[in-house]
C-alpha cells in the first residue's frame, strides 16, 4: 500500500494512493455531543491518518445481526465488510484524481430512511469518477434517535434544536468548501448528490440558508419532491408526543436524562415508539425547525436556479408516485428556472434474480462498483455503468450530462433518459407504472 501526504488548513494528512486515485478515509469534519449542534473541526495535531474508515452512526445493524435485520441490502452492499458504530460518527471519505488540481467536486449523501446507512458501504466508491476528473466526497451523519430528535422542550437561545443529522450534513459540506482546495478540489464547483433519504436531504439543502449560492448543481435519485409534496415535514409541536413516548419507554422524564441514557437503551426505546406508532416514518424524518427547514423556504416555487438530474429505478418503491412527483418537479423547474433539469429512469433488470431494478440499484452503476457485487453482471451492465458514471461526471463539470458515451440527453421531464440495454430517451409508460405500483407485475419505464 502506497501513502501520500498533503498539507491542509487543518494540518497535514495522510491518504492512500491507489492505481486509479488518492483516497482519504475517515476524516473527522466536526464534533457534537448528543442533541448538540455540530462544531466544525478546526485543526489536528501531527499527521492525520486518513487510511481507515471512521465510525458510522448507531443503527439497527449495530445492535443485531445485519443479515437478519436487513438481509437484502446486507447481501447487496455490506456482506463481508466490517463497520464500527458510535454517536461520534462525523467522518467523511474522499476520492481524488492523482495530481488533482482545481477539480469539480461531487458530494454524496447516503440514504437509509434517515435511520440507517453509512458512507463506507460497498457500493459507494469514487475511484472511477476520479479517473474522469471528479473529486467525490461521502460522509456519515447522525441517524434515527441520535440525529432526528425533536421536542418542544428541546430549545437553545429561543430556537428549537432539531434536525441534528441535517446540521451534520451542512457541516460536512462546509468542511469541503473550506478545505477541498488543499486536496485538489474547486470549492466554487460543488454538486450535491443523494439517493432516497439522501435525495430528500439534498432537496432540503437546496434552500438551506447556510448553503445558499454555494452549490453549482444537484442530483436527486429516488427522492426528489417526496417531502415537498407527499411526506411533508411535521412541526416540532406535532412530533413532541412521539418523543414523549420515547422518554416513557426509556423510563426517563427529561431531556437531561435522555442525553445521558445508554445508546442501546435509547435506540430500543425509540424503536418501540416507532412500532407503536401506526405510521411512524414521518416521525423519524426531518421536521420544520424554522432554520435549516421552514415552511416558507421549502416550496416547489423556491427551488434554486441551478442544473438538476432527477432519477429513479423502474421497480423503485412506487413507480407511479415517483413519476408524478418527477413531472411536478420538472414543471416547476421549467416554469421558474432558466437552468436545465434532466430526468432518467434506470430500467435494467439486474441479473441474478427477479427483483428487477430495485430501490438504489442504480448506485452500483453510477459509482461503477459492479465488480464488488455478487450478481453475474454482463457486458451490457458495464456499458450502462460507463454511460451513467460518464454522464454524472460530465454534469458535475458542465451542468450538462452530455458525454461521448451518452450523447443527446435533452433536458425536460417528458422524455426521460432510459438507462437500459439500449439507453435512449423515451416517453413515460404511465399505465405500466400504475400497474406495477399496485400489482408488482410487468416492467416499467
Amino acid at each position: 500500500m502506497e501513502f501520500v501526504e498533503k498539507n491542509t488548513p487543518l494540518g497535514r494528512i495522510r491518504g492512500i494512493e491507489t492505481e486509479s486515485c488518492v483516497e482519504y478515509r475517515g476524516i473527522r469534519y466536526a464534533r457534537a455531543g448528543r442533541y448538540e449542534l455540530p462544531a466544525l473541526e478546526k485543526a489536528w495535531e501531527g499527521v492525520y491518518d486518513a487510511t481507515k474508515f471512521g465510525a458510522c452512526c448507531f443503527q439497527h445493524r449495530a445492535f443485531e445481526e445485519d443479515a437478519s435485520v436487513n438481509p437484502f441490502y446486507h447481501f447487496e452492499f455490506r456482506e463481508g465488510l466490517e463497520f464500527t458504530y458510535g454517536e461520534d460518527c462525523l467522518f467523511l471519505n474522499i476520492w481524488a484524481p492523482k495530481n488533482a488540481e482545481n477539480c469539480p467536486v461531487l458530494i454524496f449523501i447516503h440514504g437509509g430512511s434517515f435511520t440507517g446507512g453509512s458512507a463506507d458501504e460497498g457500493h459507494i466508491k469514487g475511484a472511477r469518477l476520479a479517473e474522469k476528473g471528479i473529486i467525490t466526497v461521502a460522509f456519515n451523519y447522525r441517524l434515527g434517535p441520535y440525529g432526528f430528535c425533536a421536542h418542544e422542550d428541546l430549545k437553545e437561545g429561543g430556537r428549537y434544536l432539531a434536525n441534528f443529522g441535517l446540521y451534520d450534513q451542512t457541516a460536512a459540506i462546509e468542511w469541503v468548501i473550506n478545505n477541498i482546495a488543499s486536496l485538489g478540489g474547486n470549492p466554487e464547483k460543488i454538486t450535491l448528490m443523494g439517493q432516497s433519504a439522501g435525495a430528500m436531504s439534498v432537496d432540503i439543502h437546496l434552500n438551506n440558508p447556510a448553503l445558499r449560492g454555494r452549490l453549482s448543481g444537484a442530483v436527486l435519485l429516488s427522492g426528489a419532491g417526496l417531502q415537498r409534496n407527499l411526506l411533508k415535514p411535521l412541526t416540532v409541536k406535532k412530533i413532541t408526543p412521539f418523543w414523549d413516548s420515547v422518554m416513557k419507554n426509556a423510563g426517563v422524564s427529561s431531556f437531561d436524562e435522555l442525553k445521558t441514557l445508554h445508546e442501546k437503551t435509547l435506540y430500543y426505546a425509540w424503536l418501540k415508539a416507532c412500532r407503536e406508532q401506526k405510521f411512524s416514518m414521518p416521525y423519524t424524518f426531518p421536521v420544520y425547525d424554522g432554520v435549516v427547514l421552514s415552511e416558507d423556504n421549502f416550496k416547489l416555487e423556491n427551488i434554486p436556479d441551478i442544473p438538476y438530474i432527477i432519477g429513479s429505478t423502474c421497480t423503485d418503491m412506487l413507480p407511479i408516485v415517483l413519476e408524478r412527483l418527477g413531472k411536478k418537479w420538472g414543471r416547476y423547474a421549467g416554469k421558474h428556472n432558466q437552468s436545465p433539469c434532466y430526468f432518467y429512469n434506470f430500467n435494467r433488470w439486474l441479473p441474478g434474480d427477479d427483483m428487477g431494478a430495485w430501490h438504489s440499484a442504480d448506485l452500483l452503476y453510477v459509482f461503477s462498483t459492479l465488480s464488488g457485487n455478487w450478481r453475474p453482471f454482463e457486458d451490457v451492465d458495464y456499458k450502462i455503468s460507463e454511460e451513467m458514471s460518464s454522464a454524472v461526471a460530465a454534469f458535475v463539470k458542465t451542468g450538462k450530462p452530455d458525454c461521448r458515451e451518452l450523447p443527446g440527453w435533452k433536458p425536460g421531464y417528458r422524455r426521460p433518459m432510459s438507462f437500459c440495454e439500449d439507453s435512449r430517451c423515451l416517453k413515460w409508460r404511465t399505465a405500466d407504472n400504475l400497474k406495477y405500483t399496485f400489482t408488482g407485475k410487468g416492467k416499467t419505464i
